[in-house]
């Protein structure tokens, strides 16, 4: 699914962003994360794996998984409207995983990785990390990641992080968790907490787009 940026405030950068394993792409964490990427200048595509379009529960294999994202990068980079432009790819949990082992085998020239919920380990498995290719990769990169997130905290993050070459930021979503909700005592509503991560996203985009733009 496309969702074209506003027009007046168009940023020169498309983002590509898969759900995760138990969601589809018409999740309400997905469709308000396009939406308001979109809003904020990022042209946003969505998709589903394969699995989710044939109906079935279980994903499908690391090998499947990964065709299927190639096959929407190709085709969008062969969009009229916005395959022109820099390309961004990521997603929520598994789909930002798949997204950066594509990145990691390459994939052509990427403006940038936004990881939305990055699952380092499966929860209480800390001992099996998904991090090993991230060294592969050389386009920046942006976690975006809850303070409570069973599936690997920011401490966790950041001594990974400091081993890759890439340029690379880490966003704490503070009493976040796996899909940043924060407790209600925070006073926050998940839509401020997405309005905030949102903006920050869109701001880190426009920065490596036009960096990318200068070269």
């Amino acid at each position: 699914m496309v969702y074209p940026a506003a027009a007046q405030q168009r940023a020169g950068v498309a983002l590509i962003l898969a759900p995760g394993a138990g969601a589809g792409q018409t999740s309400d964490f997905m469709v308000a994360y396009a939406t308001g990427m979109a809003a904020r200048g990022i042209d946003t595509v969505t998709f589903d794996f394969l699995y989710r379009e044939e109906g079935r529960r279980l994903p499908d294999p690391n090998d499947r998984l990964e065709a299927c994202w190639r096959a929407v990068i190709a085709a969008i980079r062969q969009h009229q409207a916005i395959g022109s432009g820099a390309l961004a790819i990521g997603g929520k949990s598994m789909g930002g995983r798949i997204a950066s082992q594509v990145a990691a085998a390459g994939i052509g020239d990427l403006a940038g990785l936004v990881f939305l919920g990055y699952p380092l380990h499966p929860p209480g498995r800390p001992d099996r990390l998904r991090a090993r290719h991230l060294l592969d990769i050389t386009a920046p990169m942006l976690f975006v990641q809850g303070s409570r997130d069973a599936f690997g905290t920011p401490d966790e993050l950041r001594s990974i992080i400091t081993q890759l070459d890439a340029k690379t930021e880490l966003y704490v979503v503070e009493g976040g968790d796996h899909s940043f909700k924060v407790p209600k005592r925070s006073g926050l509503s998940p839509e401020d907490v997405g309005r905030t991560i949102q903006d920050h996203v869109s701001e880190w985009l426009r920065g490596v787009a036009a960096v990318r733009t200068a070269r």
